[in-house]
């Protein structure tokens, strides 16, 4: 009876550690912007126990400086891996539509996408990009929010049933969602309806999201050719910006994070924050109410 107890048991462990598991699904146009965004959040997450997956929706084929698309894709996929590794995410993964088009892909094959990996791997929170921002130059941001958010929606009722539930993956509701920006909240743009914003400390893990910026050395010289180029047409010196010089690069990407972080955590109190606009609670999770600074 003891062996067969034993063997019971280290059967039912991989089953018993799957229930067990906390996850948090992060999607992703394309890992610069998210990392921007929400990387400092995504970092004290995995610090905290939770497993950390991110979904990307595109191929990154068009964020080099000189490059062909096929290159630049390879090159951009071995920078995300080194910054997902530097935040602590478990795994990512790629669905490959083409950057820059998402708003030419049909929205029900990404929807179908993403409520087919909600529903398998039962997230307890949902990272997506805010489609509600005003004058974001990347259109993928805002199609791929616009789509998310329907998936968090759908993802929990009979919409699909008549493949997925038959695929062994019934509905599934995210009790928690963040909704992300690449830039601070503006007046109008959050906190309205069922969402509040939320602000997150992430000066503790300020040197991880930093890592994972640097890491992505593809788009950050693309970035750099263009911060160059627009500091010339605008009369200003340029001569500290050099998209062929790494010291150069890291330290604009470096200046950028930081004013960025400053910016928001200043309007919370906070050294170097995030903000989101949230959805969701009481969490039923202590750790994220701790990590959410409250309103005063």
């Amino acid at each position: 009876m003891a062996h067969m107890l034993r063997g019971l048991l280290i059967l039912l462990l991989p089953l018993l550690a799957v229930a067990q598991e906390r996850t948090v699904l992060w999607v992703t146009a394309k890992p610069s912007d998210a990392v921007l965004a929400a990387g400092g959040a995504i970092a004290q997450l995995a610090r905290d126990g939770f497993v950390v997956r991110a979904v990307q929706f595109t191929n990154d084929e068009k964020g080099s400086l000189d490059l062909g698309p096929a290159a630049t894709r390879e090159a951009s996929d071995a920078d995300a891996e080194r910054a997902m590794r530097a935040l602590g995410v478990a795994e990512t993964v790629r669905l490959g539509h083409k950057a820059g088009e998402l708003g030419y892909v049909s929205t029900t094959e990404m929807r179908n996408e993403l409520v087919a990996l909600i529903r398998f791997f039962k997230p307890v929170i949902l990272f997506v990009p805010d489609p509600y921002v005003h004058y974001l130059p990347d259109r993928d941001h805002f199609y791929l929010g616009k789509m998310a958010e329907e998936a968090w929606g759908y993802s929990g009722g009979g919409m699909f049933n008549h493949e997925l539930k038959r695929m062994g993956f019934p509905g599934y509701s995210v009790p928690e969602i963040y909704y992300y920006a690449p830039r601070p909240y503006a007046p109008g743009e959050g906190g309205e309806g069922r969402a509040r914003l939320r602000e997150v400390d992430i000066t503790g893990v300020w040197h991880a999201k930093l890592a994972a910026l640097t890491a992505l050395e593809t788009n950050n010289r693309q970035y750099a050719s263009h911060v160059r180029i627009r500091l010339r047409a605008a009369g200003l010196d340029a001569s500290k910006v050099n998209p062929d010089d790494t010291g150069s690069v890291a330290a604009l990407v470096k200046a950028r994070a930081l004013q960025l972080a400053e910016a928001i955590g200043g309007k919370h109190g906070i050294p170097l924050a995030e903000e989101f606009n949230y959805v969701g609670g009481p969490s039923g999770q202590p750790h994220i109410d701790e990590l959410a600074v409250p309103k005063k």
